[in-house]
């Protein structure tokens, strides 16, 4: 097998002027306790500051947390700020992402036509992103969170 040269180190934020902070705290536990090594931002972080983070600390993963239902307008243009910066990582986002949320299929692809490599709703399991991440970034997964990608 050949070696991950994938980063383990993840950058975690809450993005724009939202200030809950309970999820990312969370996350970064949980992100931690599975061994990466968790760069977190903390909330009301900026677009730039998340790609400042990812260069200084050679992210392999970027993961942006949104509850209060305004990240569509918080990430446009994320991924423009982060090429611009030359980060080259999978980009994560959860939450609660959009007021009235009603369609959550609809509210995914939103998030994906903005660039994001995988889009979480709020009763996300840490263990399915944490079990994504790994295998987005060539990592070793375990049988349980294979089946867990799966569902």
């Amino acid at each position: 097998m050949v070696p991950n040269t994938m980063s383990q180190t993840v950058v975690l934020g809450v993005i724009g002027s939202d200030a809950h902070v309970v999820g990312i705290t969370i996350l970064e536990q949980a992100f931690s306790a599975a061994g990466f090594d968790v760069v977190n931002l903390g909330v009301q972080t900026s677009q730039e500051e998340f790609a400042e983070a990812a260069v200084a600390h050679d992210a392999g993963a970027v993961l942006v947390s949104s509850l209060y239902g305004h990240a569509e307008q918080d990430c446009q243009g994320f991924h423009e700020v982060l090429e611009e910066a030359g980060v080259e990582a999978e980009t994560y986002i959860g939450g609660n992402l959009a007021v009235g949320q009603d369609d959550w299929e609809e509210t995914r692809a939103t998030f994906e036509a903005l660039g994001f490599d995988r889009v979480f709703d709020s009763e996300t399991d840490p263990e399915e992103a944490i079990a994504a991440l790994r295998d987005d970034l060539g990592l070793t997964t375990t049988d349980t969170e294979r089946a867990t990608i799966s569902s």
